[in-house]
């Protein structure tokens, strides 16, 4: 677009070009700040409305109002909002002149004596004015910001500028992982890296993107999940406790509650098994939302949920049987598990086993009840290829996932740790993958091998946290907690 079919840019450019005729640089390579406009409202916080303050302070950002031709301008900085007075009797006429080219949205630096005025707004009077950064285009209208929710997620950089809320919810989400990483630190857990790119996609059932490597000439994957890797540290005895704040990516559908790219937690702990993992869950949780809200009573939707623990643990087969009043675990085979599954409307492809038949009635009638936390228990072993077998039932695993407001939240294993076990579980997955399963998890021998060392028993969890924020922060999308979520080009 040029000049002549943006005329406010125009306007702009004009002025950018007066700056450069009085010598000054309007992208300059720096401002030394001595407060922020919060810590001076702090600071300042007993200044009596017509009082004066001695100290000369030097702050910076941008101009969200100017009134009054310039006389009042509002700076906005990441803490906050300051008024600056910019006046004759202050500020010597090259400076008015460059009071004169600000627009809404510039960046500039202020120096100059603090006071507060009789209607009670703290206020610099301007000693001198700097621009930091002149900008080319407006900013969108005042009152009603970005109203295109696409655009907002388009062009971030927009949305928080205009949108208080927008920075409220990502910066919620800092203090989010901040709290994670502080809490599994205190309790000796060692923080760790692994891969993101993987030469065989593992340790989730996920299709996963491919890319290619240049110089090796070979396929590599985009990490589905951490969880191979993080069993193999846990083999080579780096520590009994370990996590990963970590990026995962699935070539799978967007919806309000899935992106490609995601943020889990995932971690593991030797010898111990998978009912520590739900005391943990709820350790994690509850910290991170008396550390980040102060309470455990939050509001999702309008919807309230108490996080108190401890929370109930129910097995998929007997939320199942109280939803339908079909007892899955008293059908004998696939066949009846899919007839038993069709007649209570969940969506088939017509090649599903038992495990999966369940777990498609569970999705179908079971999962958006679960409002409350909610452990859920007793998982097929046919759809968990990771986990141990359960104590009293083969065809289970000691596995759960915990729900919230109808969404997993977390999925955790007592893990398996039998080499011979994990290879015929793997070769299952193939035979299924073989069949058209494009999710069915492939056969690594590297982690088969690493097995054969021995894996001490453990527990492993992993949580989603771009979920956990958005139900902390009442985010209805998970768009709105990711800074930069997928979106298709326009």
């Amino acid at each position: 677009m040029n000049d002549t079919e943006d005329p406010l840019r125009a306007v702009r450019i004009g002025k950018l070009e007066s700056l450069r005729a009085q010598g000054i640089d309007p992208y300059p390579y720096g401002f030394a700040r001595t407060h922020e406009a919060g810590e001076l409202e702090r600071h300042y916080a007993g200044l009596p409305a017509g009082g004066e303050a001695g100290e000369r302070v030097r702050v910076a950002g941008r101009v969200r109002a100017i009134r009054n031709s310039g006389m009042f301008i509002d700076l906005h900085d990441a803490s906050g909002k300051i008024q600056v007075f910019c006046h004759r009797d202050n500020l010597p006429p090259e400076a008015m002149a460059v009071v004169r080219l600000l627009d809404i949205g510039d960046l500039i630096g202020v120096e100059g004596l603090v006071r507060r005025t009789a209607r009670g707004e703290l206020t610099v009077n301007a000693a001198a004015v700097a621009v930091l950064a002149k900008t080319l285009r407006p900013l969108p209208e005042k009152y009603h910001g970005l109203a295109d929710v696409e655009l907002r997620y388009r062009q971030r950089y927009l949305d928080l500028i205009m949108n208080q809320e927008s920075r409220e919810t990502l910066r919620r989400r800092s203090r989010v992982v901040a709290a994670l990483r502080s809490h599994l630190a205190a309790r000796g857990y060692l923080e760790v890296e692994t891969p993101m790119l993987h030469t065989i996609p593992g340790g989730a059932s996920a299709k996963p993107f491919v890319t290619h490597h240049n110089a090796l000439e070979i396929d590599l994957y985009l990490r589905i999940a951490p969880e191979l890797h993080l069993k193999r540290l846990l083999v080579g005895g780096l520590a009994d406790k370990l996590f990963e704040i970590n990026r995962c990516f699935r070539n799978e559908g967007i919806s309000p509650r899935h992106n490609p790219e995601f943020t889990t937690l995932e971690l593991y702990e030797a010898y111990v098994d998978y009912t520590a993992m739900m005391r943990l869950t709820e350790e994690l949780v509850t910290a991170v939302a008396e550390t980040v809200l102060g309470t455990l009573r939050i509001n999702y939707g309008g919807t309230v949920i108490d996080l108190s623990p401890p929370w109930p643990r129910r097995a998929m087969a007997e939320l199942v049987q109280a939803a339908t009043g079909v007892d899955f675990l008293a059908l004998d085979d696939s066949e009846a598990a899919r007839r038993a599954a069709a007649s209570l409307g969940a969506g088939l492809t017509g090649g599903e086993n038992w495990g999966q038949a369940l777990e498609a009635v569970f999705a179908a009638r079971v999962e958006d009840s679960l409002i409350q936390p909610t452990h859920v228990t007793g998982f097929p072993r046919d759809i968990s290829p990771l986990a141990k077998a359960d104590r009293t039932d083969p065809r289970l695993v000691e596995r759960f996932e915990t729900y919230i407001y109808g969404w997993e939240i977390t999925n955790a294993f007592s893990e398996l740790t039998d080499p011979e076990d994990q290879r015929t579980r793997f070769e299952a997955q193939m035979r299924a993958r073989a069949a058209g399963d494009e999710e069915a998890q492939p056969l690594d021998e590297d982690y088969v091998a690493a097995l054969e060392y021995g894996l001490p028993p453990c527990g492993g969890l992993g949580l989603g946290i771009d979920r956990l924020v958005m139900l902390l922060t009442d985010s209805p999308s998970i768009r709105d907690v990711i800074a930069f979520p997928t979106l298709r080009p326009r």
